[in-house]
């Protein structure tokens, strides 16, 4: 399939991998949704693309919000023909931390948006997408799910980040079965250390000090090549069912 001509929903649109995707979809020719919660960013990157782009106030893991988001795509730019899923939080904390227990509305909260959220917004556009007329090869549209290394290596204090985003990486097969029928593809991507909002936070010591966890390159990524991916798996029609490391060869240590 390629990203000309057809639109798709890109979830923490606003900033950061979404940015990036949305920005990487325009280029090539295609037509995207901003879904997020930071309106002043969505809206000025929705005016600055133009009309290929829509904003849409979107909270992922709530049904109504995600509905509504829907709508607006469809009486916007017409169709949709994927979900790219790059919404996503993190809330270090450990389970028994020095003020005991960790809240379970930490953990509550990371996997509502990180995997319900997910889940939420491909159950929704899925069979807006199985309207779709096929293409040669047969393929209606595609999904596009972002976990994260720490699905497998999860550091200390990443427990609640950790089983959302394994919950992710366990999503993409069956939902890939599920949905061959219908001609749509689900790829996961699961990403390492990307010079994204998450990490800017963060000064210049820690920083430093991950980047030499990461073989080579030895740098953080940029959301500009977690982008190049997500174009390279619209691309290729034999990319399904599979969560692809986007690491440098990274192996996250325990803490």
């Amino acid at each position: 399939m390629q990203s000309s001509g057809k639109t798709f929903i890109v979830t923490g649109g606003a900033s950061g991998l979404g940015e990036a995707t949305i920005r990487k979809l325009v280029q090539e020719g295609g037509k995207a949704a901003i879904f997020d919660v930071s309106d002043e960013q969505g809206e000025k990157l929705a005016q600055e693309l133009g009309d290929s782009v829509v904003y849409c106030h979107t909270d992922v893991s709530d049904e109504n919000s995600v509905q509504e988001g829907i709508q607006k795509v469809l009486d916007s730019l017409g169709k949709i023909h994927g979900v790219i899923n790059c919404a996503g939080i993190g809330i270090p904390s450990k389970v028994l931390g020095k003020k005991g227990p960790m809240p379970l509305d930490y953990f509550n909260k990371t996997l509502q948006i990180n995997l319900v959220g997910s889940f939420n917004v491909v159950r929704l556009a899925v069979e807006h997408i199985a309207e779709n007329e096929p293409n040669e090869e047969g393929e209606r549209g595609i999904v596009v799910n972002t976990a994260s290394v720490a699905a497998f290596e999860g550091q200390i204090g990443q427990v609640a980040y950790s089983a959302s985003k394994g919950g992710v990486v366990g999503m993409t097969l069956p939902m890939a079965r599920e949905f061959a029928p219908h001609g749509i593809r689900v790829v996961t991507i699961a990403p390492g250390l990307f010079d994204t909002p998450m990490f800017a936070s963060l000064g210049d010591e820690v920083r430093q000090s991950l980047a030499k966890q990461l073989p080579f390159p030895s740098r953080f990524g940029k959301p500009s090549e977690y982008a190049q991916m997500v174009s390279s798996i619209i691309a290729n029609p034999v990319l399904n069912g599979e969560t692809i490391r986007l690491d440098s060869a990274m192996r996250m240590q325990p803490k």
